[in-house]
């Protein structure tokens, strides 16, 4: 399944110069925990809540005058769009991050996939395979 369909499109995104209060405001707006962070498009890093704590709140930076660029992740892995959910979601937990920005192959910013995105679907799933299984075996038709 492509990526796209369950990730937050377009992705809540900001540039490295934004301020961290206006990257937390587009947070709370979104109702997203993290945001891609992008020159132009292309993914310079993320920023999330766990960066807002201890890279902002824990240092004691102020919110209105520190960049994004000077608190953001920098090392961040990304995701193409044909990347199975089973392997996102892999790289999502033995790295632990909640969030893996979706990328073209020119790394520009396509969405932002969080693992409730994943987690979703997954459950939609298997409630589907279930429901499929149980009427199955529930059908009263020939031989049944």
């Amino acid at each position: 399944m492509d990526l796209l369909k369950i990730a937050s499109v377009p992705a809540a995104m900001v540039s490295p110069s934004s301020t961290v209060f206006d990257a937390v405001r587009l947070m709370n707006d979104q109702q997203v925990g993290a945001v891609a962070v992008a020159n132009k498009s292309v993914l310079a890093g993320i920023f999330t809540e766990r960066d807002l704590m201890i890279r902002v709140v824990l240092e004691g930076k102020d919110p209105k005058t520190t960049p994004i660029g000077d608190v953001m992740t920098t090392e961040c892995i990304s995701a193409k769009q044909d990347l199975s959910m089973g392997e996102a979601l892999q790289i999502m937990t033995e790295k632990h991050f909640r969030h893996l920005p979706v990328v073209d192959d020119d790394e520009k910013v396509l969405g932002l996939l969080s693992i409730r995105n994943l987690l979703h679907q997954r459950v939609d799933k298997l409630s589907q395979e279930l429901d499929s299984v149980v009427a199955f075996f529930t059908a009263d038709g020939i031989g049944g």
